[in-house]
């Protein structure tokens, strides 16, 4: 017979806390790589601005590299979400990597030279960029653990944050020494190092042999079933509803008004940098926090998070100090991670393993990929009805809808299982 609690008198002593998950060798190497992709994502549109700065490119010309960019990505993220779940997520981190690389001294050749060449080479670095993401996401699911995977999102969020904190200040620092074509070959080498430091994950076991998938169905219908997985899990379909009404409303709004109220209302870009300062620094905040903190209604914290980014454009709506937007901007960033964190996690422990990367694949294709449609719209918006009314409607639909997400069945916990997490 067992007994539930310790005899009187004795001492109960606690587990032994688990060493810092970057003592992982395997999941050293994998952050390392993802590090690197996502300081070589940053970096070049902020260098391709630099060129702007220095008259090596003009703004028409960033724009088309940037919306080359933004193609590539679209384009390679369904692709990779289906090779990642056909093939090993370790070979399309590896191809995805040196694509992005050889992109690098592709748009370097282009400079002063050829603008179609740059754009070619934009897209490229698009689409290795677009094809890493679902493939690190879902490798992450095989090299940590289960007990262990929400430390390890929140140490990959960390460095991704922590590198666009620092980032401007170094790449700043060194186009005072270095040419624009130099710093995107390093690009390239960042991208090297994201593609060849990862090891490979832990096999697995419903994976089909190689020969079985030439022969299977089509991508549309690989793509498919990644789809009809996600549609078995509610509180996913609503979450990512959610998400995706937040960055195309609130990011776009925030991107597109708060240069202008910055410029107009408070006098200087002061607020400007200062605002995207506290974003970052409260992400870290956010992702430090909730590396540790395993709520029990975790879907219900984590979408209470993301609502917190109505914050930012209820800032802009009326006179404030400038101190209370930078509050803002940092409350939301602290809400952003407490959002990412368990999302990233839940995902990795409740899809299918064998359409996990499918799964996600879908989840970028929609954030991300309906951002320029947001900032497309907001924009014209902005200047036929004004930048108050506008910032209102971004607001009551950044707090409205994560509170509709939450009422799906299974939100609370981010599970199909009621008892999850309680």
């Amino acid at each position: 017979m067992t007994t539930s609690a310790a005899p009187p008198g004795t001492a109960t002593v606690p587990p032994p806390e688990q060493p810092s998950i970057l003592l992982d060798t395997a999941f050293l190497r994998l952050w390392t790589g993802a590090t690197a992709s996502g300081l070589a994502t940053w970096a070049l549109p902020f260098v391709l601005g630099l060129a702007v700065v220095d008259r090596t490119l003009s703004a028409t010309e960033l724009g088309l590299l940037l919306a080359a960019r933004t193609v590539g990505f679209l384009a390679a993220v369904p692709v990779a979400g289906v090779l990642a779940d056909r093939y090993s997520r370790r070979g399309v981190v590896l191809w995805s990597g040196l694509a992005a690389g050889a992109a690098a001294p592709v748009i370097a050749l282009g400079v002063d030279r050829s603008v179609l060449l740059m754009a070619a080479g934009a897209a490229l670095a698009g689409a290795g960029q677009g094809a890493c993401r679902p493939a690190y996401q879902a490798l992450t699911a095989e090299v940590v653990g289960p007990d262990r995977r929400q430390q390890a999102n929140a140490a990959m969020t960390l460095a991704v944050r922590g590198t666009i904190l620092t980032g401007p200040s170094l790449a700043a620092l060194l186009a005072v020494f270095l040419h624009t074509r130099t710093l995107l070959l390093g690009i390239g080498l960042l991208w090297l190092v994201s593609a060849c430091v990862p090891g490979r994950g832990a096999r697995r076991a419903n994976a089909r042999p190689e020969q079985d998938q030439v022969a299977a169905a089509s991508f549309a219908a690989q793509f498919g079933e990644g789809v009809r997985e996600a549609r078995r899990h509610p509180w996913f379909l609503a979450g990512l509803g959610a998400l995706t009404a937040v960055i195309a409303t609130g990011y776009s709004a925030t991107g597109v008004v708060l240069p202008t109220v910055s410029r107009d209302d408070y006098g200087s870009q002061a607020v400007l940098a200062g605002a995207v300062t506290a974003y970052t620094a409260g992400a870290l905040l956010g992702a430090l926090l909730i590396a540790r903190w395993h709520p029990r209604s975790a879907g219900w914290v984590a979408l209470t998070g993301l609502a917190l980014y109505g914050l930012a454009p209820l800032s802009l709506l009326m006179p404030v100090p400038a101190a209370v937007v930078l509050a803002a901007y940092a409350v939301a960033g602290i809400g952003i991670e407490l959002f990412n964190v368990p999302w990233f996690t839940a995902a990795q422990r409740e899809v299918a393993p064998d359409k996990l990367a499918r799964v996600s694949s879908l989840d970028f294709l929609l954030s991300y990929g309906l951002a320029p449609v947001g900032l497309a719209v907001i924009a014209p918006a902005v200047a036929a009805f004004g930048a108050e009314p506008v910032l209102l409607g971004c607001a009551v639909v950044c707090f409205a809808a994560p509170a509709l997400a939450a009422l799906a069945p299974g939100a609370r916990t981010f599970s199909r299982s009621p008892s999850h997490g309680r």
